[in-house]
C-alpha cells in the first residue's frame, strides 16, 4: 500500500501529540512488508509520518518541491529533513529551483500520483496559501484518490 501525506504545519504541542498517536495508529494497520509512504518531509505531519513509516518497518519515497527546498524549512529541522531524505528508497524530484506556493503544489501533485490514498492532517478549513492542506485535499479528490482525514476532536490549528 503506497500512502501520502498531506497536513498543517506549526501545530500547538497538544494538537501535534495526538496527531502522532493518529498517524501511528493508522499506519500500523498496513502490514510492514507492504508500507510505502511517500512524503515531502517538511516539519510537523509529513516528516512524523515518514519517521513513523520507517520505525514501523515500512519504506519511504521522498519528493523534492525545488533545488533550494531545504533551505525553506527550519533549521532545527534540518537534521531530521537529511536523515529522511537519506533513509528514503527513491527521492523524486519536481525540478523547480524556487520553494515557492507553485513549487509546493507541484510536489504534492506529484505525491498524489504516486500513492493509492492520502492522509490528510487537516482542520477542514480552507488553505491559507496556494498548495495547502486544503488544496491538496481537493486535488486529490478531482482525481479520485481515496483520502482519509486524520483531525484530533476538538482541536484548533491555531
Amino acid at each position: 500500500m503506497r500512502i501520502g501525506i498531506t497536513g498543517h504545519r506549526g501545530l500547538p504541542e497538544d494538537v501535534a501529540t495526538r496527531v502522532r498517536a493518529g498517524l501511528r495508529a493508522e499506519l500500523a494497520r498496513q502490514a510492514p512488508h507492504e508500507l510505502v509512504g511517500v512524503s515531502c518531509v517538511a516539519d510537523g505531519p509529513d516528516s512524523w509520518f515518514a519517521r513513523t513509516v520507517l520505525e514501523l518497518g515500512g519504506r519511504v519515497e521522498v519528493v523534492i518541491p525545488a533545488d533550494d527546498y531545504r533551505g525553506v524549512l527550519p533549521a532545527w529541522h534540518h537534521a531530521e529533513y537529511d536523515a529522511l531524505v537519506a533513509a528514503a528508497d527513491a527521492v523524486h524530484r519536481t525540478g523547480l529551483a524556487t520553494a515557492d506556493d507553485r513549487a509546493f503544489m507541484t510536489a504534492s501533485e506529484v505525491m498524489v500520483g504516486l500513492v493509492d490514498r492520502l492522509l490528510a492532517v487537516w482542520d477542514g478549513e480552507p488553505a491559507r496559501g496556494f498548495g495547502g492542506t486544503a488544496d491538496v485535499v481537493a486535488y486529490a479528490h478531482r482525481v479520485a484518490l481515496p483520502v482519509r482525514v486524520l483531525w484530533p476532536e476538538g482541536a484548533v490549528r491555531g
